[in-house]
């Protein structure tokens, strides 16, 4: 898998009677769908900020490429704060090359995902070497706010990692890490932390109590994980667990 790559994923959608959970993700996705007619989109799905609960289409195939956070701009050209809670045709972004991307898809079914990455190379051989080296500077940024890509070694329950401090580690200021993560990541860092951290809970909730998680998620507490829960995701962290969901909407895109 690619550096600038973070998850792949192949799936079919038969069951409209499912609630589809689209939770919060501080990532930009690149999806393939194709619909049982045969007709296939390229979509873009940008940072999404709070859940959302769909009644999902059918869908014969889909493919998700999930963009590292940091890369997506180098990768579609574009501020990624313009696609925060958008969902949009990669036509918008790429025109005719996106077209041509979804051409090659039609011929060569089942080769989603590598041709997706391959047309992702071409626009980052592209970028300037200032591009680039901003890119991995972002990457690093991401990777000390992150809780699910910190060493277990660099948390300590209870705290969460602090936005000045990432930036000194970095040897840039506090100001300048907020507007080149506002522009690449799509969200400023706070936010992005905030994100993650929820992330991080769902990924491991039911694995202890929610006082532990708090506490290795970097939370002050429990009360500032469920605060944090229920801002992001619509409901209360033991609500979601039981199945206690917002009323789902028809997926448009």
């Amino acid at each position: 898998m690619s550096v600038w790559v973070e998850e792949i994923s192949e799936s079919a959608v038969d069951d409209r009677n499912i609630v589809h959970v689209r939770e919060p993700d501080p990532a930009t996705v690149l999806a393939f769908r194709a619909s049982e007619e045969g007709h296939g989109d390229l979509m873009v799905l940008g940072p999404r900020t709070r859940a959302s609960y769909l009644t999902p289409k059918v869908l014969s195939r889909c493919v998700t490429v999930r963009l590292r956070p940091g890369w997506a701009r180098a990768a579609l050209g574009v501020p990624v704060s313009e696609l925060v809670d958008r969902v949009v045709p990669l036509r918008e972004l790429w025109g005719a090359r996106a077209d041509l991307l979804a051409e090659r898809m039609k011929d060569r079914p089942g080769e989603e995902s590598a041709l997706i990455e391959e047309a992702l190379l071409g626009r980052l051989a592209s970028c300037s070497p200032a591009d680039l080296s901003q890119a991995g500077l972002l990457d690093a940024a991401v990777g000390r706010l992150s809780v699910s890509r910190r060493p277990p070694y660099a948390t300590r329950e209870g705290t969460a990692p602090r936005v000045p401090d990432v930036a000194r580690d970095l040897g840039i200021s506090e100001r300048h890490l907020r507007t080149l993560f506002t522009g690449a990541v799509g969200v400023a860092p706070k936010r992005f932390a905030r994100i993650d951290r929820v992330r991080d809970v769902l990924a491991r909730a039911g694995t202890g109590s929610w006082a532990s998680l708090a506490a290795e998620s970097g939370y002050y507490d429990q009360s500032h994980l469920t605060a944090d829960f229920r801002s992001v995701m619509g409901v209360s962290p033991g609500a979601f667990m039981v199945g206690e969901l917002p009323a789902a909407t028809t997926c448009s895109a």
